[in-house]
């Protein structure tokens, strides 16, 4: 973990807690060591900066991002320094998927938005790329909620000026079964949608989605 990633988090934890009405649940979930997933549900620009802050300094959070974000002036270099890599999301990132495998065998921390894009109003239909990485790496998913966020709106906002309450609530982790050979498009939807009832599950009623669930994890 860099030296630099331990700074922002600390600052941008400090920040948050005199700022806003900061709270987080369940980090005796996170295992210690070994690879991980984390799979989180996704309302704003600025999730990623609350999800290093959620998890903490427990582990190093490594992100894939939207090639374009690299691009910008100001998320470009946070994006660089936090260890993020660049996905091009128009079609196969076979630099990406390697990124991400190379990260889970030296028993790293991936952070995966399984939905693909933001979904502020509630959950969307799970893409299945969580799954294709799950299943070759072995790695346990560790599932994440965050609400408040949406109300920021832009990324600089609730980067430097969070206000109001901001929720972060930690599942327990879980494996997905192991399948032999290649998985069709029915079974990979099947185990998203699964990853997907267990975030849900951490969520109020309202950010539930196109996945209602009546029971809840209790963490």
């Amino acid at each position: 973990m860099s030296i630099l990633y331990k700074t922002c988090v600390t600052i941008q934890e400090l920040q948050v807690n005199i700022l806003a009405d900061w709270n987080v649940s369940g980090r005796e979930n996170i295992p210690p060591g070994g690879p991980l997933i984390v799979a989180s549900n996704h309302l704003s620009q600025c999730d990623p900066s609350y999800l290093t802050i959620g998890v903490g300094l427990k582990r190093w959070i490594r992100f894939l991002a939207k090639r374009e974000l690299f691009d910008n002036s100001m998320a470009g270099p946070l994006l660089r320094w936090y260890g993020a890599h660049p996905l091009n999301r128009s079609g196969v990132d076979i630099s990406a998927y390697k990124f991400a495998m190379n990260l889970l065998k030296t028993d790293g921390t991936l952070a995966l938005f399984p939905e693909g894009t933001r979904s502020p109003s509630g959950l969307r239909k799970a893409q299945t790329g969580i799954v294709k990485i799950a299943l070759a790496s072995g790695a346990p998913i560790l599932p994440v909620a965050i609400t408040g966020t949406e109300r920021f709106g832009n990324w600089s906002r609730g980067a430097f000026f969070p206000t109001g309450p901001v929720r972060f609530k930690i599942g327990k982790p879980f494996s997905l079964p192991s399948i032999d050979g290649k998985i069709n498009n029915e079974v990979a939807q099947s185990l998203s949608d699964s990853i997907m009832e267990r975030i849900s599950m951490l969520l109020p009623d309202a950010y539930q989605g196109v996945y209602p669930t009546p029971t809840r994890i209790k963490s």
